[in-house]
């Protein structure tokens, strides 16, 4: 399974390898991976369906108790046959969208690490292998949404996508960490059967709304649903896989998968089913207030989004049964359409509705699929969306508290849905046939083919439900509910009150949608209001950070060293003189060993070296009495039997003192730049500083928490090492990833001396040299 996931990250980095040799028919070939993934997991259907869990593990920080193991149950079945399956006609779609531009095979690269990252987020059984594939689904969606990096509103929308979900991810990580130390485990699957513990404890508050800001944001539900309409300048085939079946719904995701432990309480049913009934409002109103088609379905999809956590909220069987249909209808449908809207534009130029016209007769095949994703969107008809619809009509009639609020919430939302179906499906292929900035035509297969596929899943699942219902839904709505559910799912279940309201909302949602037109003409009064909504909030944060970055900046970074010396040295002095106070930490006087005449005159030699180094009048004198302190520390070692350290200690003493000597040499002598009440603070500030150290040094060496680790170098170095000589041992066996790590910065340097080094003789060669 491990294998499966990470297979995405290579082909991401094949993909653009590819590109060049297969150009046309490289969306087809690189196709056959995520199709070659949905048939490997598909075969677990039964399995799963039987209600058993496929695990894979392999330990990655087994010091932190972190291990890269993946759970393929029921819900991350779901998910991850629509990352796949969706996933493969989206690469399929983006060659044929894409054709002929520049970086076609940057953008399979991204789709497909895109792909990997999700299908770790819905598999990992980690809860720290999780968030690092979250967080890889951010920077990967970061790249897509800017894949037309050269727009200044690209570059924009994709930091805003970053920022907002980042934000929200480094909460959840903490939530995670709280939830992993209340628990004793970081393991999911061990998670679940500790919800009591979880919410029965102090920290479940903290643990619940650190982790719902990730959810939220992620799944942009208000007041972060903002996000997601400006990634819409993204390409059309980014956002039909990520904005509308994919990434949005990794909040989705994480609510269901963590609902066994944090779900049930008051505060989740209260902050959740709120949280999302403010969303399907604020997405349903918005939606009305466009022209673009793209716009249009983005705001239907914030909706459809707090449809889903809505639901999840509410927690009961029918509203999770319901989540699961609503999730597999919306990917279907909503990518669909999103993949509609974007053949219409590669064709005609605009996705303005307003523009557009007649389009049925050179788009036939654009215009049958259209009609048929449109029809899911407004929820009637022989279609799985119905099925999920009267589900959410049941769920909300259901609610044991705010009953008729959350229905008249779904109710105006289904009459927006039905509304901006007949926007987006018939207005552009019906009428008079209008004038476009390109010459209509129909759409090559590899752009109505992807929609067309996922239309028809629409139907087929509707008329037989029975195809997902045991095998897909259910299993779902075990690993979700926390217990065997059964899962019948039928087009009709007589005329019920859910049933009464779906007509309702057909009847209404085309009376709106015939006076839609005058209606935006009359809200576009209102739109001078919407200004100040969580856009602008966003962006005056932003550019507060962004000043008081520049304040701090202006502050600390003053350019003279001077300063920087000083802030280091005085917070030093004060962190650690607050500890050595407050901790109460003494040292006790210990019987030090005779003072000898030669360690007496070295020590005050030192001393009177450094004395001299601070008051001579030239830079020469000056680095001569640092050489002094520098050999006198040599010869300390040897005194004490360290000969390599001393030896050590005479190269870099020599070799420092030459190179200042010849730098040194030209420049003027010292000038005094401050003044002596200046020079009395930073003579005060030096000797708090060697005080601080001093004191350090008689507390570290008067108190032995452990044995000394010397015994064990000297035992060991042999015998692990394979080195007589202990300090070798040290440094190459023991120290080893410490002198790799100097190793390679030494490594960077030369590399960057013989770059300055070739560019400057570059420059001096001439030409035909």
């Amino acid at each position: 399974m491990e294998v499966a996931v990470m297979s995405g990250f290579a082909a991401a980095l094949l993909a653009p390898w590819l590109y060049k040799l297969a150009r046309g028919w490289a969306g087809w070939i690189l196709a056959v991976l995520p199709v070659s993934l949905f048939l490997y997991f598909a075969s677990f259907a039964g399995e799963i369906g039987a209600g058993e869990t496929v695990r894979a593990a392999r330990a990655w920080v087994p010091s932190l108790g972190v291990r890269l193991s993946f759970a393929l149950d029921g819900l991350s079945l779901l998910f991850v046959l629509l990352i796949s399956g969706i996933g493969a006609l989206i690469v399929v779609y983006g060659g044929g969208y894409l054709a002929g531009h520049p970086q076609l095979g940057r953008f399979y690269a991204y789709v497909l690490m895109f792909m990997a990252s999700m299908l770790g987020v819905v598999l990992s059984n980690n809860l720290f292998s999780l968030f690092v594939f979250w967080e890889l689904t951010s920077i990967s969606s970061y790249l897509l949404i800017g894949f037309n990096h050269e727009q200044e509103a690209s570059r924009s929308a994709a930091l805003q996508a970053l920022l907002v979900t980042g934000g929200g991810g480094l909460a959840m990580l903490a939530g995670l960490v709280l939830l992993s130390v209340v628990t004793g485990t970081t393991e999911i699957s061990e998670l679940v059967r500790q919800g009591q513990l979880v919410q029965a404890h102090g920290l479940y508050m903290p643990i619940l709304l650190l982790i719902l800001a990730g959810a939220f944001t992620k799944s942009a539900q208000a007041p972060f649903h903002f996000w997601l309409p400006a990634a819409m300048e993204a390409p059309t085939p980014v956002s039909a896989y990520l904005h509308s079946a994919t990434m949005v719904k990794a909040g989705v995701y994480l609510l269901a998968r963590l609902s066994p432990v944090l779900g049930g309480t008051l505060p989740w049913m209260t902050i959740v089913t709120g949280v999302g009934a403010m969303t399907m409002l604020v997405g349903t109103y918005l939606a009305l207030y466009h022209s673009n088609i793209k716009r249009i379905l983005a705001y239907t999809t914030i909706s459809s989004l707090g449809t889903l956590v809505l639901l999840l909220g509410l927690g009961t069987s029918v509203a999770v049964k319901a989540a699961m249909v609503f999730l597999l209808a919306h990917a279907l449908y909503k990518g669909a359409l999103f993949m509609m809207a974007g053949a219409v534009y590669h064709e005609s130029g605009t996705q303005d509705i307003d523009e557009l016209g007649g389009l049925r007769r050179a788009m036939p095949i654009t215009a049958l699929v259209a009609g048929l994703a449109a029809i899911s969107l407004a929820g009637f008809g022989p279609l799985l969306s119905f099925i999920g619809k009267e589900l959410l009509l049941e769920a909300v009639l259901e609610a044991s508290q705010f009953w008729l609020f959350f229905t008249l919430v779904a109710v105006l939302t289904g009459v927006v849905n039905v509304a901006m179906a007949l926007a987006v499906g018939y207005k552009p292929f019906f009428g008079a046939l209008k004038a476009t900035p390109k010459h209509v035509h129909e759409a090559p297969l590899s752009l109505w083919i992807g929609p067309g596929i996922l239309a028809l899943l629409g139907i087929i699942l509707g008329v037989f439900p029975a195809l997902v219902s045991t095998n897909l839904i259910a299993p779902a709505v075990q690993a979700i509910y926390g217990e065997p559910v059964s899962v019948k799912l039928t087009l009709w279940h007589g005329w019920t009150t859910a049933f009464s309201l779906s007509l309702v909302i057909v009847l209404v949602g085309v009376g709106l949608f015939s006076i839609w037109g005058a209606w935006r003409t009359g809200a576009s009064r209102l739109e001078g209001y919407l200004k100040w909504g969580p856009t602008w909030w966003y962006f005056k944060a932003l550019d507060g950070l962004n000043a008081s970055a520049r304040a701090v900046t202006r502050l600390v970074q003053s350019g003279r060293l001077h300063h920087y010396l000083t802030t280091i040295i005085l917070t030093t002095v004060a962190l650690v003189g607050y500890t050595i106070l407050t901790r109460g930490i003494v040292f006790q006087p210990q019987t030090f060993p005779e003072l000898r005449f030669y360690e007496a005159g070295l020590a005050v030699l030192i001393l009177l070296a450094a004395l001299a180094a601070v008051r001579a009048k030239s830079r020469l004198a000056s680095v001569a009495a640092l050489g002094v302190v520098g050999f006198g520390v040599a010869l300390t070692f040897i005194l004490f039997g360290a000969p390599d350290l001393a030896m050590t200690q005479l190269l870099i003493e020599t070799m420092t003192v030459i190179l200042l000597v010849l730098v040194l040499y030209h420049l003027p002598g010292f000038a005094r730049l401050s003044t002596r009440l200046q020079r009395r603070i930073d003579a005060v500030i030096a000797l708090g500083a060697g005080a601080m150290m001093t004191l350090l040094v008689l507390v570290a060496t008067s108190v032995e928490q452990f044995p000394p680790i010397s015994s064990y170098f000297a035992e060991n170095s042999y015998r692990l090492g394979h080195g007589r000589n202990i300090v070798n041992v040290i440094l190459v066996d023991f120290r080893a990833l410490d002198t790799m790590g100097e190793i390679t910065v030494l490594s960077l340097a030369g590399v960057g001396v013989f770059a300055l080094l070739k560019l400057r003789l570059g420059k001096e060669r001439r030409p035909g040299k």
